[in-house]
C-alpha cells in the first residue's frame, strides 16, 4: 500500500519517538523516505534511537519536554533553523501509572493532565503557528488509548486523552481553511516498552479480553499513523480510529 518514497522530502516530527510506538512510527516514517526528528525528555534514549535510526535514513534529535513552553519553541525553532519547514506532527509522547480513582493523588492527577493533554496542546499550537499555518499545509496524529468506553484503572490518562480526542475533533474544524488535517490513532494493549509501566499481574493474560486473542504490535499502530499522515488520507480529518483487535467492543481492559 506504500510506496517505498510516498514521503519522500517531507519532515516530521515524532514526540516520544525514542522507544515504543513512537519510535516504530520514525523508523517507518524513514523507511518511505521522510526526514524525522524524534524529541523527548531523556537524551540517552534519543542518542541511542538515533544512533539505530540513522541507519535507515536522516534522523536527528532533540531533547524537549512538551510541558514546557519554552522547550516546545526550542524545538520548533530547531527544526525551522535546521530545514525552514515541518510537513507532519505525531503527537506521541504521554504516559501514565495505574491507579483506582479514589488512589489518585492530587499531583499525580495533574502531572498527567500537563503531561499528556497540556503537552499535546502546546506541541501542536506551536508547530501550527510556526509551520503550518504559515504553510497553508500540515498533517497531524494524534496518538492517545482506547479509551471507548472510559478507561477504569487510569482515569487521569482516560480524562486527558478523551481531552485530546476532543481536541482533535475540534482542531480539524478550525484549522481545515489553513489544509491541515488532524486526525487521532487509539492503540488498544500493545506489545511495548509502554507495558513496563503496569505490574505484571496487571496483565497477564491480558490478551484474553480482545476478541483477536493477542496484543497488537508498534508496526500495527505505525502503519496506520502513516496512512492518516499520507496522501491516501487527504479527504480525512477530525477522525479517532482504533487499533484495539476490536477491544473496545467487548471485554473488559484490566482487572482492578
Amino acid at each position: 500500500m506504500f510506496e517505498a518514497n510516498l514521503f519522500q522530502q517531507k519532515i516530521a516530527l515524532v514526540t516520544g519517538g525514542a522507544t515504543g510506538i513512537g519510535y516504530a512510527i520514525a523508523e517507518q516514517l524513514l523507511r518511505l523516505g521522510a526526514k524525522v526528528y524524534i524529541a523527548s525528555r531523556k537524551e540517552e534514549k534519543l542518542v541511542q534511537a538515533v544512533v539505530k535510526l540513522q541507519e535507515i535514513g536522516p534522523c536527528e534529535y532533540q531533547v524537549c519536554d512538551i510541558r514546557n513552553t519554552e522547550s516546545v519553541q526550542h524545538l520548533a525553532d530547531t527544526i525551522k533553523n535546521h530545514d525552514g519547514r515541518l510537513d507532519i506532527l505525531v503527537n506521541n509522547a504521554g504516559g501514565q501509572f495505574p491507579s483506582l480513582a479514589e488512589d489518585i493523588t492530587e499531583k499525580g492527577w495533574n502531572a498527567v493532565i500537563n503531561n499528556n493533554l497540556n503537552g499535546t496542546w502546546y506541541v501542536t499550537q506551536t508547530m501550527a503557528k510556526q509551520f503550518f499555518i504559515p504553510q497553508q499545509e500540515g498533517a497531524i496524529v494524534n496518538i492517545i488509548v482506547n479509551i471507548f468506553r472510559g478507561f477504569p484503572g487510569i482515569a487521569h490518562s482516560a480524562a486527558a486523552r478523551a481531552g485530546v480526542d476532543n481536541l482533535t475533533k475540534t482542531l480539524a474544524v478550525e484549522w481545515s481553511k489553513y489544509h491541515i488535517r488532524v486526525n487521532a490513532v487509539a492503540p488498544g494493549i500493545i506489545l511495548s516498552s509502554g507495558l513496563d509501566n503496569y505490574p505484571p499481574e496487571m496483565i497477564q493474560g491480558i490478551e484474553r479480553t480482545i476478541p483477536m486473542k493477542r496484543l497488537g504490535t508498534v508496526d500495527e499502530v505505525a502503519w496506520l499513523t502513516l496512512f492518516l499522515a499520507g496522501p491516501m488520507a487527504a479527504y480525512i480529518t477530525g477522525e479517532t480510529v482504533y487499533v484495539d483487535g476490536g477491544q473496545r467492543l467487548w471485554g473488559n481492559m484490566f482487572e482492578l
